[in-house]
């Protein structure tokens, strides 16, 4: 027993709580990832595949949505296409000559050209085959054809009322590519028929008028009287005011041809754009269904990775249990541990989306649109599926018992 001398009093020694601050948890938890660069790269890998698949199928969803509201924009959806149906019996219908001045009669109409059948093969000089046309059809064309159509001359000059009663002709896209002519600054002949006439323009690829862009077109009066071509319309393009367009579109049958008013087909070209952008939009939703599944591989691939290096730093876990760090600090570690893995991979995945993204637009000439919520939303997931992959395994190194640990 002890005595006390006068004036001591007992003093009881506390030990303060072990500490483990934000920049020591972020500390501790990136040495495991910097001294297993193998397998951190190999465990990031896998997040970095699905990050990459929804940031790319995402950039490349509004990338394609852009440019096809561009189409729909410089097209316009109140352009209504007539054309001959199939007629009785089987055979190709055909429009009365008066179609077109019928159908601008009609209330609500805003304009409507026309473009006509030619007889007559387009060759690049009289040395190549007949044979050899490469796909192209000679056409007559309205003069208001391409204010219409919203179209665009790249090189020369459209039809005008000078030009018009002559052989002369202006080239669709594909078909100043396939007669290789993409400069007009020297006059510029094409055989047609059989007599050389001249290119006096080039045009802009047609939004949806693939055939418009493989045709020769010469002005109507000069296809009549030069081909003998006939005034029947093989196609009336039909511009129309936007609180029309259903009316219109059900009164030009009728209207176009009375006899056989069910031989007449009439259609709305932005129509098939907006269901490839519908098509487009579940294609993207197929996508990031294939994306998440891959992000879901890679965050399984942590977990197991990170269950093993639990096992491995056993002895670690309990030296650093011995020396005070509690079950939070350990669970913390790991944890960090886990969403740095996955972290390394989301930012390794947004680059590698951003890039695909990139050069795809690029080559298929769209704008690149890459929203910022898409690479947030894509780091944000690595972070959910680094914390969700890390809680098992950092709650188990947690649970180790220093002695056990240390006798691992």
């Amino acid at each position: 027993m002890s005595a006390r001398g006068p004036g001591r009093s007992a003093r009881s020694t506390t030990v303060d709580a072990s500490t483990l601050r934000p920049l020591d948890v972020l500390r501790v938890g990136a040495s495991g990832p910097r001294a297993r660069t193998t397998r951190t790269a190999l465990s990031a890998l896998g997040v970095s595949i699905g990050i990459a698949a929804m940031v790319g199928v995402l950039g490349l969803s509004e990338s394609s949505k852009s440019a096809l509201l561009d189409e729909i924009s410089a097209l316009g959806t109140n352009l209504l296409t007539v054309e001959p149906g199939t007629g009785f019996g089987g055979g190709d219908g055909q429009l009365p000559d008066s179609a077109v001045s019928s159908i601008e009669r009609l209330d609500g109409v805003e304009t409507a050209s026309a473009v006509y059948p030619v007889e007559a093969d387009v060759l690049k000089n009289e040395f190549v085959g007949t044979g050899e046309t490469g796909g192209l059809s000679v056409i007559a064309a309205d003069d208001d054809l391409l204010d219409t159509l919203n179209g665009a001359v790249a090189a020369g000059t459209w039809h005008t009322d000078a030009t018009t009663a002559y052989p002369t002709v202006v080239l669709g896209s594909v078909a100043s590519e396939r007669l290789g002519i993409d400069t007009l600054d020297e006059p510029t002949y094409v055989y047609l028929g059989d007599e050389y006439v001249q290119v006096i323009g080039i045009l802009e690829e047609f939004p949806l008028s693939a055939d418009l862009d493989r045709s020769v077109m010469m002005g109507l009066t000069a296809a009549i009287e030069y081909y003998d071509a006939e005034p029947a319309a093989s196609s009336i393009y039909t511009r129309v005011d936007d609180g029309s367009i259903d009316q219109v579109r059900d009164l030009i049958p009728a209207t176009a041809d009375p006899a056989s008013p069910e031989e007449v087909s009439v259609s709305r070209p932005s129509d098939a754009l907006e269901a490839q952008a519908a098509a487009d939009d579940t294609l993207t939703t197929l996508f990031l269904g294939l994306g998440a599944v891959a992000l879901l591989v890679g965050g399984i691939g942590i977990a197991n990775v990170m269950v093993i290096a639990v096992i491995e730093r056993r002895g670690e876990i309990g030296l650093r249990r011995a020396l005070g760090a509690t079950r939070a600090h350990i669970r913390r570690q790991f944890l960090t541990e886990a969403v740095i893995l996955s972290v390394l991979g989301g930012i390794t995945g947004v680059g590698l989306g951003v890039v695909a993204t990139y050069v795809y637009s690029t080559t298929q000439g769209w704008r690149v649109i890459i929203p910022t919520w898409v690479a947030a939303a894509g780091l944000a997931s690595a972070i959910v599926i680094g914390a969700v992959a890390g809680l098992y395994p950092a709650t188990r190194a947690a649970r180790l018992a220093p002695t056990e640990a240390l006798r691992a």
